[in-house]
């Protein structure tokens, strides 16, 4: 159902259709990312794995008899029908494999595919995941590492791009303010119900995407995270967009989890360098030392994660007078000592020239400021001494 009062992903009229309600129920009874689960769905259909976990039939194969028994208890008590009415009244829907608005990269899941998502917010999600990147990180994360967050958050909303995140205190956080300061759009993955903001004291940030962005998660609502819910959630937010950027991260992070599932899944995977004497960096900078791709700004990211035409800038430093000078004349001017007279002949040996050539150079760069001229000597002027070593002076 939608906030709206429509109906949308199997519903019909006011009454939610038989599979449905039977994906609503396995979402409750099923951990999110269970294998077996997934291969039971795909090999005996969502009807008969719903039916016989309601108790008509045998046992479903590859699960022993005390974890059959856990999963039967669960479904004892599930209520999709309840589940629905709780999160409509939150404005949220659920949308199933199959439907108009399911993200179809998720099926590169596998049987880890998520069995439906809980979706609070307006926009399609199918749409929106076509041109999205995730921004993971360190939740306890430094000036830098916030800074670098919503920095690229901004510059990728500016640019078009989904901000896909986490909803986590530090890096994910940061990526979100970043992408809704610029006014686009971003996406927070829960590990928890999509009507029960987690961390709570990110509650008016969740609210806040909700009414700009999505929010969507796999577990009913109400449900509450644990670390397990957190790791598997994020090979959602991997298998959702284009291309996973971690920024900072330490050996043991969940946001490595997730660079990896990227990696596995054939997604871009992307570090954004920090000092090299950080421990949040290091985990960043592992992924790098393989097959990540180093970044420092939403343009690069672009370039990589985009479609064929979407270049970054070349990168320069600023141009300098002396760039300006044809090769000959620079040949000369690098040829001159920095703090002392030289000949003509050394001059000439050093810019690897003939005398005559060295000669009509050093008249020219005199013109320009750039020599000055003690007798049979030349000498570097103090304005060209800083140009001459690659600094930055007036020259």
């Amino acid at each position: 159902m939608t906030g709206d009062g429509m109906t949308r992903d199997g519903m019909t009229g006011d009454e939610p259709d038989g599979e449905l309600l039977d994906r609503v129920f396995l979402a409750r009874v099923v951990e999110p990312g269970d294998e077996v689960g997934g291969r039971w769905i795909r090999e005996w259909g969502v009807a008969e794995v719903a039916s016989r976990l309601r108790g008509s039939g045998e046992p479903l194969p590859g699960m022993t008899e005390k974890r059959w028994s856990g999963l039967r208890a669960r479904a004892r008590v599930a209520d999709p029908r309840r589940d629905l009415a709780v999160a409509y009244e939150a404005g949220a829907r659920f949308v199933v494999p199959g439907s108009a608005e399911w993200p179809g990269q998720l099926d590169d899941l596998g049987d880890a595919r998520p069995i439906g998502l809980w979706v609070r917010g307006l926009p399609s999600l199918r749409m929106w995941a076509l041109r999205s990147v995730a921004l993971v990180g360190a939740r306890a994360c430094t000036e830098y590492g916030a800074h670098m967050a919503a920095t690229l958050g901004t510059g990728l909303a500016e640019r078009g791009w989904v901000v896909v995140s986490g909803g986590a205190y530090g890096v994910d956080g940061a990526a979100h303010r970043g992408a809704l300061g610029a006014g686009g759009a971003t996406v927070a993955v829960l590990a928890c119900g999509v009507d029960r903001p987690y961390p709570r004291g990110h509650t008016q940030l969740i609210n806040r995407i909700a009414e700009q962005g999505l929010v969507i998660g796999e577990l009913p609502p109400g449900d509450h995270p644990t670390p397990s819910r957190f790791v598997l959630r994020n090979r959602v937010i991997a298998a959702l967009t284009r291309g996973t950027v971690v920024v900072e991260a330490a050996l043991r992070s969940g946001s490595l989890v997730t660079a990896r599932a990227a990696q596995r899944l054939g997604r871009h995977t992307i570090g954004v360098p920090g000092p090299a004497t950080s421990s949040l960096s290091a985990g960043v900078h592992e992924l790098l030392r393989g097959d990540a791709a180093l970044v420092t700004d939403a343009a690069e990211v672009v370039e990589l994660v985009g479609d064929m035409g979407e270049l970054a800038p070349d990168r320069r430093g600023p141009v300098l007078p002396r760039d300006l000078l044809a090769p000959a004349a620079r040949r000369v001017l690098s040829a001159l000592p920095g703090r002392r007279e030289a000949g003509v002949e050394e001059i000439a040996r050093g810019a690897q020239t003939t005398r005559d050539d060295a000669v009509a150079r050093l008249y020219e760069l005199r013109a320009l400021g750039y020599v000055e001229r003690h007798g049979d000597s030349w000498k570097l002027t103090r304005q060209a001494m800083t140009s001459v070593r690659g600094g930055r002076g007036p020259c």
